[in-house]
């Protein structure tokens, strides 16, 4: 993979630091998703380090925005939106599958290409599958006013 057509631009994140003209690069979601019944006991201290260099290589490349991993579904809260206007909190994830979000990286990448180029090095290091999405700014970041 080849960084050098992103030595020379500018990254710009907040549109409170953004010049008028610069370039805004697109930001991606790269979650990777663990079983139901995954073990936390199972991660070896091998593969610790695997995914920790991959961080140290995605903080070098500059294309690491923000990282983390998640607490397992069965502690998420929903909230659901009821016709009288009030919101209604729920034990357990909002929907029923076999496997749930992990951890997610925001990157930012000059397109979907080196995104996936950079979730298929995280699906080796967390030995887990996952997906990637464009995040979507409304406005866009370059429309955005203070």
């Amino acid at each position: 993979m080849s960084y050098g057509s992103r030595v020379n631009e500018k990254r710009v994140i907040g549109h409170n630091h953004r010049k008028q003209g610069e370039k805004v690069m697109p930001q991606y979601l790269v979650a990777n998703y663990l079983p139901d019944d995954f073990d936390p006991s199972t991660v070896t201290e091998a593969m610790m380090e695997e995914i920790h260099a991959l961080n140290r290589e995605m903080i070098a490349a500059g294309i690491r925005k923000f990282a983390c991993g998640i607490s397992p579904a069965a502690n998420a809260k929903t909230v659901r939106k009821q016709s009288d206007g009030k919101v209604l909190v729920t034990d357990g994830p909002y929907t029923e599958t076999k496997e749930h979000m992990g951890g997610f990286w925001i990157l930012e990448a000059a397109n979907m290409d080196e995104a996936l180029a950079w979730a298929r090095k995280g699906a080796i290091a967390c030995d887990v599958a996952g997906e990637v999405r464009e995040l979507l700014f409304f406005p866009a970041p370059e429309e955005a006013t203070e």
